[in-house]
């Protein structure tokens, strides 16, 4: 009996085996064609909405697969999140980088009585967000391989359910199904802190949804607005429109309130570090990655474009708390006891770089913003990644508890030592290219507000040396080797999970035009756009 057991066990394991390889060669095999077909133009293959759909279905695979069948919903989990970044590379590869209009459209009459359209596109600043989203989805399924142990299907397609709403937000060119998918996102990336969260997940849960939703309301009532003024949800016909200014001025500050609780900005962040906290490891990489790239996204797509006699008069004001954030953020990380707390706060200092850069209104400020958002999601994706794997070992997050890692665990303290630099923006990682460019737009808007965000580069080095100290470098506590015992260093799942981001990291670092290059154009034709328009007042 006990044979037949091991024969089946073997069986069933060479079963799952095939499977996986079978759903990668198929992804492969499509992602090829794709990006063939889009190279010469004669495939016209809905990219856009098949990127959208797909984690979709895969997540409704998923939800009826056997309960019992763990590591089937496992591999599958990881099989249509490799297949969706395979098929997302297309638009890397394919991409014209000479031209700021959208590309890869698809447009479907969805309401016609309303004249809302499912309309789909990316430009040079939405495509990057896209591939980004689609690579720590891979790396949210890896890291989740042993954390998470109960629903372990619907998780899965809560994360697949979310990457799908988010990358929505990034594709729409329809006013209201952008507001769908913002909307959309929320209820997936709920239940992942609520269900799969620490002990105070309910509190911290409620607070997310309360926060983000309130301000999404006044976002709602701002989008009726235009329709009603325009008769058009189309959101490139909403950008050539014009607006008087005290309609303008009343718009940002509804937009304002979706916004800038989603980057958070001083003061409506209060939510990210509990979120952050409770959250299981890829809720964290997730809302750092990628969901809170959304609000600083919202500002380019809206206000900018949308507002801006309202942006050129409210630039003086967003730059100033921006630079807030940035210092405040900073100063509390100093004093922070919990692992993901520091890093959480973190996010607000670095965030406040974002928005810095983006009210620049020059170039080298946008480009900066952008940049440094998505250095952002690989950095800080990247520390809550290592954060999770130590956590697995240890079961908390206290940084008191820790003391001489990098004595037990010298492949975990060499990852996270290049993501701590990369995080201070050390020269030849990403994060220096970003916060130079941010720096060198806000001299040209602001020297005083260039200097306030400077000193905190220098407080930014402090707090993430000195955590490194104190994790990596002090004596160890005789409590934490007990635990470490049996586990090892890394192991090859956790490699896989880390070493793209490091790849990322030196990659922007060394060659930042490969990136740079593709918002060039977006940003060049934004700025024109707002002087323009913004100047007739």
């Amino acid at each position: 009996m006990h044979e037949d057991a091991v024969i089946k066990n073997d069986i069933n394991t060479e079963l799952r085996k095939h499977l996986l390889i079978s759903l990668l060669l198929i992804g492969l095999f499509g992602g090829a064609i794709l990006m063939f077909g889009a190279a010469v133009n004669n495939l016209h293959f809905p990219v856009l909405s098949t990127l959208i759909f797909f984690p979709i279905t895969g997540a409704a695979f998923i939800a009826v697969l056997p309960r019992q069948k763990e590591e089937l919903i496992k591999f599958s989990a990881l099989a249509i999140s490799i297949i969706e970044f395979v098929l997302s590379i297309p638009l890397y590869i394919s991409f014209n980088k000479a031209t700021y209009e959208m590309q890869f459209r698809e447009e479907y009459l969805w309401i016609p009585q309303w004249g809302i359209k499912f309309s789909l596109g990316v430009d040079g600043i939405s495509v990057l967000f896209i591939l980004l989203s689609s690579l720590l989805t891979i790396l949210c399924v890896t890291v989740s391989w042993r954390e998470i142990d109960k629903k372990i299907k619907e998780f899965y397609s809560a994360v697949l359910l979310t990457h799908s709403a988010m990358i929505g937000v990034f594709m729409s060119l329809d006013i209201f199904l952008f507001y769908i998918f913002w909307e959309a996102m929320l209820i997936p990336m709920y239940l992942i802190i609520g269900v799969w969260g620490g002990p105070r997940r309910i509190y911290s849960a409620i607070k997310f949804f309360l926060y983000t939703f309130v301000g999404s309301v006044l976002m709602l009532v701002g989008i009726m607005v235009l329709y009603l003024h325009t008769g058009t949800s189309d959101i490139l016909t909403l950008m050539k429109t014009s607006y008087p200014y005290k309609m303008q001025l009343w718009l940002f500050w509804a937009f304002f309130a979706a916004f800038a609780v989603k980057v958070p900005m001083w003061p409506v962040h209060t939510w990210l570090p509990d979120a952050h906290t409770e959250a299981p490891t890829a809720g964290s990489v997730i809302l750092a990655g990628i969901l809170i790239k959304m609000g600083a996204y919202g500002f380019l797509r809206f206000n900018l474009p949308i507002f801006p006699e309202a942006t050129l008069a409210m630039k003086p004001f967003m730059m100033i708390l921006s630079v807030i954030a940035i210092i405040y953020g900073a100063l509390i990380c100093l004093v922070q006891k919990d692992l993901k707390r520091l890093i959480a706060y973190s996010s607000v200092s670095h965030m406040g770089f974002v928005t810095l850069g983006i009210f620049t209104l020059n170039q080298q400020g946008i480009q900066g913003g952008i940049l440094q958002m998505i250095n952002h999601g690989i950095v800080t994706g990247a520390l809550f990644l290592c954060v999770g794997i130590v956590y697995q070992r240890t079961h908390t997050r206290q940084i008191a508890y820790y003391g001489g890692v990098a004595t037990v665990m010298p492949a975990y303290s060499a990852f996270f030592m290049a993501f701590t630099l990369a995080s201070i923006g050390l020269p030849g990682t990403n994060g220096f290219i970003g916060e130079f460019l941010i720096l060198l737009g806000a001299f040209k808007a602001w020297k005083l507000m260039c200097v306030l965000a400077a000193t905190a580069l220098i407080i930014g080095a402090a707090y993430m040396l000195w955590l490194y100290q104190r994790v990596f470098f002090e004596k160890t506590n005789p409590e934490f080797l007990h635990h470490i015992q049996g586990y090892g260093d890394l192991n090859a799942r956790e490699m896989f999970t880390l070493f793209p981001l490091l790849v990322a990291v030196l990659w922007i670092g060394f060659y930042p035009n490969a990136f740079l290059s593709f918002i060039d154009q977006s940003v060049k034709e934004l700025i024109n756009h707002v002087m323009t328009q913004g100047a007739m007042r």
